[in-house]
């Protein structure tokens, strides 16, 4: 079985550690064994790009054609004045 050694973690990690082990009745060793089984057992979610999120919550009201992509566009403050 592969070992792995990780430096330098912050004192308030390794007493949240402990202390969930203890909850758990285990040692910090099984504690860590249980954190990285669980982290590698979700499924990576890829980095879904804002417009792609904007399209897709709009999908449901018509949005039918693509947003068109502003890149390096001079914005002007609205007017609030008469």
């Amino acid at each position: 079985m592969a070992q792995v050694i990780v430096r330098n973690i912050e004192a308030e990690v390794k007493a949240g550690i402990k202390q969930r082990a203890a909850l758990h009745g285990w040692s910090m060793e099984e504690e860590v064994r249980q954190i990285l089984r669980s982290a590698v057992s979700q499924p990576v979610l890829a980095r879904t790009r804002l417009g792609t999120r904007i399209a897709e919550r709009f999908a449901d009201i018509g949005l039918t054609e693509p947003l068109p992509e502003l890149r390096n566009q001079t914005i002007s403050p609205m007017s609030f004045g008469a």
